[in-house]
Order: C-alpha cells, then structure tokens, then sequence
C-alpha cells in the first residue's frame, strides 16, 4: 500500500507511535503495543511495522547497551529459541489471519493474567508459577503475537513478572527479547514485501524522536522505585489490554 504522503496526520501519529515505542524500550513496556494500532489507522498492520523497523533497531541498540549488565541468561536461553519458532509460525500465517483477532487475543490474555496476578495476591494458590514450561509456552507465543500485531510484550511479560527479578534484570531481559525479534523478523517482513525504499525512508525520518523518546524512559525507569516500577507495569499491561481488546472488537465489528 502507498504511504499517504499527503496527509500529515498520519505523520502525527507516527511520531506519537515512536514515542510510544521509545518509552516503551526504555523499560516502560507495554506503551509500545500502541503503535502499530494508531499508525494502522492509515496503513495495513505489517506495513506499519515495517515502517517502524529503523527506528526499532536504533531502539534496540541503545537499551541493549544501556542494559547491557542487567539480564536473565537461563530466560533469554529458552525464550529466544521459542519465540524464533513463534515468528516463523507468525510468518506461515500472517497472510491469512486478521491482526484484530490476532490483538483481540493478545488483550484478553493480558488482562486475564494481570487479573489473576493480582487476586494471587490475595488468595496464594491462585498466584501464577513462573518454569522452563512457561518460558517457551510464552516466548513462542510472544513470537508469533510480535510478528502479526507487534504485540509480543505481554506474552514475554506473562513469563517474567512471576519470575520476581529485579527491577533492571527484569527490564534487560525484556530488552534483549525486543531486540532479537526484530532482528529474526526482517527476514519476515522482506518475505511479506513490505522492507521498500519509501516504507524504510519514513522509518528513517523518525530516527532522532526515537532516540530522545527512548533516551527518556531509560531516564525514567532508572528513577523510579523498584515497588513502584512493578505496580506500573502491571497497570499498564492491564490498560493495553483492555485497549487491545476495545480496538478490535471495534474493527471486527466494522466489518
């Protein structure tokens, strides 16, 4: 599909998807799932994602390097083989399934897992258990949401908030998670057609909002207390679920 070059509320809401993303790979993660929903507001799913691969490595580069110390090895050591397996299913079915399904999954999971977190806390026998089961069970499935709605935050999150690391571990390993998706996914998106010249250009014009945007979350999370980190995360993850969830039954309904 055709960039809408004429129109520059697409170009606002590109940058407001970057910044998003930004502060999303800064360790507030779960912000960035918006992304691609706004900007598919104007351009098929995969091409947003597609326009978004620049600025995504920039991203990926800078997190990685600023949390290069603090990260789980025996989670990255099952999760990435896993979730490779889930982009290259992701990959087989991408033509075919519609990304508001795909999200409309994505959503009710989120929301029922942090539902259940918090009940856990409560009443102890219903608290999830974080194993080597739940780390390929959710870094596949991470791997397949991350590659047909860009969603594979919440899946990987569902592993490691049980795993009760610490705040800057925790945020690593998400770190490290992004960043090997969107480098097993290129070869995906060029299979699907969508790494064209006008798709990266736009991609690369985002590149200095990316950069101030991720610059600030790394800022913020690294001033926020470790209690109050976590109660974010799980509120944030519970709020983009439910905007998963509204945004599409909203298309499917359209329909």
């Amino acid at each position: 599909m055709p960039l809408p070059d004429a129109d520059p509320l697409f170009y606002l809401l590109a940058v407001v998807a970057v910044i998003l993303l930004g502060l999303s790979k800064g360790g507030f993660f779960g912000l960035g799932v918006m992304a691609i929903p706004l900007m598919s507001l104007y351009v098929p799913p995969l091409q947003a994602a597609a326009i978004l691969v620049p600025t995504l490595l920039a991203q990926d580069a800078l997190t990685v390097w600023s949390y290069r110390h603090d990260w789980s090895a025996w989670d990255l050591a099952i999760m990435i083989p896993s979730m490779a397996v889930g982009v290259a299913v992701g990959t087989v079915f991408a033509a075919t399934m519609s990304p508001a399904q795909v999200r409309l999954a994505v959503g009710i999971i989120a929301v029922a897992f942090v539902l259940w977190q918090w009940l856990g806390r409560r009443f102890k026998p219903l608290a999830a258990r974080a194993n080597a089961v739940t780390a390929v069970l959710f870094g596949a499935l991470g791997g397949f949401t991350t590659l047909v709605a860009n969603a594979g935050g919440p899946a990987w999150q569902m592993h490691l908030l049980p795993r009760r690391l610490d705040k800057l571990s925790y945020a690593g390993t998400l770190t490290i998670l992004f960043a090997a998706s969107d480098i097993i996914k290129l070869p995906a998106y060029g299979a699907l057609g969508q790494l064209t010249i006008a798709n990266l250009t736009v991609g690369a014009a985002l590149l200095p909002v990316a950069i101030v945007a991720n610059w600030a979350g790394l800022w913020l999370v690294r001033r926020t207390p470790t209690a109050l980190f976590f109660r974010i995360a799980y509120v944030l993850m519970f709020v983009i679920g439910i905007e998963l969830i509204r945004g599409a039954l909203t298309e499917l309904v359209a329909k």
